[in-house]
């Protein structure tokens, strides 16, 4: 017996909430690694896994805030408490891996393809092992080539991500790649719940063990969404961390110019060492270059 499955059993309150917390985890998770990546003398670990952790929550939260909208008519459906949280794991850590890869390579094509397959294949692994949490009387059917897809989705949101990070500079520019982020992170998540199918066996109606998903959301709000609160202050008391170092304070601090930041000392040209522009440029008593 094939169930009926809903996944908008409240409309837009779902999709809608649930966009906004990957948008907010993912303009967290930009603005930290951008800020280790930018300023050398900053602690970079704990910059990188600030952001590994804020997206991963982001993410994670975002999933079970639009599974909560997911109903299957002819049977309630539960969760199992320790598969669910070690989805939350998965992502954290899987996207760290990615994260670090770029914070510490650059903005090189391996590191953004390396790096943004391990996350996008943690952001997948996430949605899959908390839908494998999921208990119901039946069992969950999936589409290969819709799973397939949601993937393929989730490894190109991933490396758009990393690559926005370390070459997006500026507020509003990595506001803009945020809210990119939560569309292509959401619609992973949607493409995904589309090639689920549910088919039921036992008596309809009978519930699932393990914990409703009205239940999971309260430590989801206790936990994770406090967590991005708090780095949300972090992020608004560090002018570097909202706005990035601007030009000229670089150059008067002699902070070299790093791998896959587009943020440039005066007179560089794309590709040039600092140094070389350093000597070109012109020096107090000096001719000007349109006077040689």
């Amino acid at each position: 017996m094939q169930g009926t499955v809903d996944g908008f059993s409240y409309g837009l309150v779902t999709p809608v909430a649930a966009y906004m917390m990957a948008c907010l985890g993912g303009a967290l998770g930009l603005r930290c690694t951008t800020r280790s990546i930018r300023n050398g003398r900053s602690f970079k670990p704990g910059w990188l896994a600030l952001g590994a952790t804020a997206i991963g929550s982001g993410i994670w939260t975002m999933h079970f805030i639009a599974m909560m909208g997911f109903t299957v008519a002819e049977a309630p459906i539960g969760y199992d408490r320790p598969t669910t949280f070690a989805s939350l794991a998965v992502a954290i850590v899987m996207v760290g891996i990615g994260i670090f890869i770029v914070g510490y390579r650059g903005a090189t094509p391996m590191a953004l393809v390396t790096g943004g397959t391990i996350t996008g294949l943690g952001v997948a692994s996430m949605h899959y092992l908390g839908m494998a949490g999921m208990r119901l009387q039946g069992r969950l059917e999936y589409d290969t080539l819709t799973v397939v897809l949601s993937v393929v989705i989730a490894v190109v949101a991933a490396t758009s991500a990393l690559w926005a990070a370390v070459s997006v500079h500026g507020f509003l520019a990595s506001l803009g790649a945020s809210l990119v982020m939560g569309i292509a992170v959401s619609g992973m998540h949607y493409t995904g719940m589309a090639a689920v199918s549910v088919h039921l066996h036992g008596a309809a109606g009978s519930a699932g063990t393990g914990d409703s998903a009205a239940t999971l959301l309260t430590p989801m709000l206790i936990g994770p969404v406090v967590f991005l609160l708090i780095a949300g202050v972090v992020v608004m008391f560090d002018p570097l961390l909202v706005m990035g170092a601007p030009d000229w304070q670089r150059a008067a601090q002699g902070v070299p110019a790093r791998p896959g930041v587009p943020a440039q000392r005066a007179g560089q040209r794309e590709g040039e060492p600092a140094a070389w522009a350093a000597d070109r440029s012109p020096r107090r008593g000096s001719p000007r270059s349109g006077d040689w």
